[in-house]
C-alpha cells in the first residue's frame, strides 16, 4: 500500500484573526472549499521560492533555466524573468492559474463555483480529455484547448 506524503503544512497558530480574514477572501474569490486547498498552493510556492533561493547561491545557470522555463510554461511568469522574478511570485498567481478559475475567466460558467461543479461532473476537457480536479494548474499551451462538454 502506498503511503502519500502530505502536500501543506496547517498554520502553527490556528486562531490568528488576520489570516482567517485573509483566507476567507481567498477562499471567496477563487471558490475554494476548504482552506486546505490554500495551504497546498502555499506549499507549491513555498517549494518553488526554496528552490530560487538555491539556485540563486550556487549560481547554477542549467537548473536556473529549467525552473524559470517551468514557471513560464505554467503561466507564473513571463518569458525573460529572473530568479528574482520567482521569489516576487504570490499564492494569488498560482490560483489563478486553476482550472476552476480559468473555467469561469473564459466564461464557461458565470461563478467560480459553479466551474467548480462543472469540472467535478465531468463537463470541462482540455483538448477532449476530461479532467475533474479544479486544481489542476493549467499550462499557457492547454488553455485554448479548455471547451464544456454537453449542453
Amino acid at each position: 500500500m502506498r503511503h502519500l506524503k502530505k502536500k501543506y503544512k496547517a498554520p502553527k497558530k490556528m486562531w490568528n484573526k488576520s489570516r482567517i480574514e485573509r483566507e476567507g477572501e481567498i477562499i471567496n474569490t477563487f471558490g475554494l472549499r476548504r482552506k486546505k486547498e490554500i495551504w497546498v498552493a502555499e506549499g507549491t510556492m513555498r517549494k518553488y521560492r526554496r528552490m530560487a533561493r538555491e539556485l540563486a547561491a550556487k549560481r547554477d545557470n542549467e537548473k536556473e533555466a529549467v525552473l524559470i522555463g517551468k514557471m513560464v510554461k505554467l503561466g507564473l511568469l513571463q518569458p525573460g524573468a529572473t530568479l528574482d522574478d520567482v521569489l516576487g511570485l504570490t499564492i494569488n498567481n498560482l490560483l489563478s492559474r486553476r482550472l476552476q478559475t480559468i473555467v469561469h475567466k473564459k466564461g464557461l460558467a458565470n461563478t467560480v463555483k459553479q466551474a467548480r461543479q462543472y469540472i467535478v461532473h465531468g463537463l470541462v476537457t482540455i483538448s477532449g480529455k476530461k479532467v475533474v480536479y479544479p486544481s489542476y494548474v493549467v499550462a499557457v499551451d492547454e488553455e485554448e484547448k479548455i471547451q464544456k462538454v454537453g449542453k
